[in-house]
């Protein structure tokens, strides 16, 4: 009698022991490369099971199964593409599929980017009118498929995040949302630190509040596509709404994607007496009160 007992219990231990290693130990832990792996809609969790045991991803499916089963996870399997590897054991690969953390690639969208410079990172055509200026600058996780509507809406949804803390401010001053915007665009290419872009949005504010041409060189650019801060007497001649050089106030719209900083600069200028700047090749911002004062910058950092 006391041999069988021990006998039994030897059995159970090895049958723990034996499904304990197939459930916490990985197939292959040198194998460290992800595979792609498809859970298509409707895939039952023996299905997936048998399919990660053919891509060799798990040694069995029995312990797949048997971990999904004793977790109550057969019901919250998640359709989409995973990345995983022999490396990872059950538990892992499971929690990945359950939680649905699909297969994502990450891209950065720097502030200042256009439409379309977001189109040929993204590899992507965007399909939407206005995007201009509302496709939030971020590090994002798209899926690995993602779609040009679905990106939109993910950037779109982003810069609604980020900009309703501002909307009553906006309101409140008698702007729009999407004038702030374009002014955001202009001083995101105009000028680099905070304190330049709180000063330049006092400067580009007061101009238009006094009937001035903001004469934004970045407008200009814009227009012709040239990537570079140079602009010709005859390019700021040219016929365009948002040429700044030859129509008053805002430009037709937003000339690029601006940041968070930016954005905030074009909510709160600060007011100063300069009504001029410039920037110098090397990134520095210089100030004017008069326009004697910037023909003389001028002649001096723009030789």
């Amino acid at each position: 009698m006391k041999l069988r007992f021990l006998f039994i219990v030897f059995i159970i231990f090895l049958s723990i022991f034996f499904i304990w290693q197939g459930i916490y130990l990985p197939r292959d832990s040198s194998l460290i490369e992800n595979k792609l792996f498809l859970v298509e809609k409707g895939d039952g969790l023996f299905q997936i099971a048998e399919n990660l045991e053919k891509e060799g991803l798990i040694k069995s499916k029995f312990f797949f199964d048997f971990y999904v089963l004793i977790k109550g996870g057969q019901n919250k399997l998640r359709a989409g593409e995973y990345f995983l590897s022999p490396s990872m054991n059950i538990t892992e690969i499971a929690r990945k599929i359950i939680l649905g953390e699909i297969a994502k690639i990450i891209v950065t969208i720097p502030e200042g980017f256009t439409v379309k410079q977001i189109e040929e990172r993204l590899g992507l055509k965007l399909p939407g009118t206005d995007l201009e200026g509302f496709l939030f600058p971020d590090t994002y996780q798209f899926p690995l498929r993602v779609s040009g509507e679905e990106a939109v809406k993910i950037m779109r949804d982003n810069f609604e995040k980020k900009f309703t803390p501002y909307r009553n401010e906006v309101s409140g001053a008698g702007l729009t949302t999407f004038e702030i915007i374009t002014m955001a665009s202009l001083i995101e290419k105009e000028v680099q630190t905070l304190e330049d872009r709180q000063i330049v949005s006092g400067i580009l504010w007061k101009r238009r509040n006094h009937s001035i041409p903001l004469q934004v060189d970045a407008t200009i650019t814009y227009i012709t596509g040239k990537r570079t801060a140079k602009v010709s007497i005859e390019e700021t001649k040219i016929d365009s709404p948002y040429n700044t050089y030859k129509y008053l106030g805002l430009p037709f719209g937003p000339i690029c994607n601006p940041g968070l900083e930016s954005i905030r600069a074009a909510v709160y200028p600060e007011d100063s007496n300069y009504w001029y700047y410039l920037s110098t090749p090397e990134g520095e911002t210089i100030f004017n009160k008069t326009l004697e004062e910037h023909n003389a910058a001028k002649a001096k950092y723009l030789k």
